[in-house]
């Protein structure tokens, strides 16, 4: 069982979502973990199902959302979405694509989508982060 600080340090950052924690009992065998990353960085932008993930580690939807969960320290669903918002960072930050594109290339349904989400989970609109990666462009 987990106490509470274990929770914060895995929630504290995008950064712990590649790295899990170690000997959770419950949790994701580490084959599972190597083989459901390599799949989840080649499918994130397209629609995923629970299910769909849970077959490539072999295991019930139920019993898998369970033990990603005390894998990860998080839903699929969130781990996905924080996938999708950190490749559009880099999209956005790179200034070559429109906004409306990089929600697409993302996985975003639309570019909408993608600004309720980025508003939501990181505070920022996609218009913004394009102008701080601009600005920090010019003064370098």
């Amino acid at each position: 069982m987990r106490r509470d600080d274990d929770l914060q340090e895995t929630r504290s950052g995008f950064q712990a979502a590649w790295q899990p924690q170690q000997n959770i009992q419950g949790g994701l065998s580490a084959r599972c973990v190597r083989t459901l990353r390599s799949f989840l960085t080649e499918n994130f932008s397209r629609k995923l199902s629970v299910a769909e993930m849970a077959a490539v580690c072999g295991l019930s939807t139920s019993h898998f959302a369970r033990a990603f969960s005390r894998t990860f320290g998080k839903s699929p669903h969130q781990y996905v979405l924080d996938l999708r918002l950190d490749h559009a960072e880099k999209l956005l930050s790179d200034g070559r694509l429109s906004i409306a594109d990089v929600a697409h290339q993302c996985g975003f349904a639309s570019q909408s989508h993608l600004t309720t989400m980025m508003k939501k989970h990181r505070e920022i609109t996609p218009m913004q982060a394009q102008a701080a990666a601009f600005t920090f462009r010019s003064r370098a």
